[in-house]
């Protein structure tokens, strides 16, 4: 039975009764369904201020758990998981590099991409590295697609790998079924180095000539740039790769 939005007081008790079943748990208000909004809003903001639960970000709550170190600390990728739906989150750095194969290496404190203007922070965790405004084509890619492009946009400098087999693997990885012809329907919202890289991959990858002639006239032919370990590309100069300093 659905109480009114009137009964506060009682639906403050039965939102209370649940948390305290519930545990340590990530609380939203679309746990309350079977309440009035209005009210299941009110009550949690009022457990919150009697420090019975913690207020993370608008809507999402947390009911911690005493230990030996202080109240415990909701799970990063739980709350990111649960506050982000509408925001996807990329591996960045190290984290994609990691998943792409580049590295065994874990990162210290996480990095994210997402193409939102802004996280909170309480969701994301305070040490989290977080890269806003990529371009919101990224909405339509794979984790593994738009960890390439973050790769890509390094200059493959997370990689541990020689920059032959950084290069051999990035080849590899744009072989796979479908993804260099989805990285190229995105790649006019990516930077000019980018795409140079990228034509030069393609090139490699023996792509027809006309499958990469956008990416060279996107190109200012003035331009030159840093290709970081890809220079060791064999046509990394006829894509317009800046000459290595020594």
């Amino acid at each position: 039975m659905k109480v009114s939005a009137q009964s506060t007081p009682r639906t403050t008790e039965i939102v209370r009764q649940r948390i305290q079943r519930g545990g340590e748990w990530l609380w939203r208000l679309e746990d309350f369904r079977d309440l009035p909004f209005t009210a299941v809003a009110q009550a949690l903001s009022r457990l919150a201020k009697s420090r019975e639960i913690e207020r993370l970000s608008k809507g999402i709550y947390f009911r911690s758990r005493p230990t030996a170190f202080g109240p415990s600390r909701p799970n990063p990728a739980a709350i990111r998981k649960l506050a982000t739906p509408r925001m996807r989150l990329f591996p960045s750095g190290i984290a994609a590099a990691n998943l792409l194969g580049f590295t065994t290496q874990n990162a210290k404190r996480g990095e994210v991409a997402t193409s939102a203007l802004s996280l909170p922070r309480k969701l994301i965790g305070a040490d989290t590295l977080i890269h806003t405004r990529r371009p919101e084509a990224w909405s339509t890619l794979s984790d593994t697609d738009a960890a390439l492009l973050d790769f890509l946009r390094r200059g493959g400098e997370t990689s541990e790998l020689s920059a032959e087999k950084t290069i051999r693997r990035t080849l590899a990885l744009l072989s796979e079924r479908g993804r260099y012809r989805r990285l190229l329907k995105i790649a006019d919202t990516e930077p000019p180095r980018l795409r140079a890289m990228l034509g030069a991959l393609g090139q490699k990858l023996a792509k027809p000539a006309a499958t990469t002639a956008h990416l060279r006239t996107s190109l200012n032919p003035f331009s030159r740039f840093d290709f970081g370990v890809f220079i060791a590309l064999p046509n990394a100069r006829s894509w317009q790769a800046k000459e290595h300093r020594q």
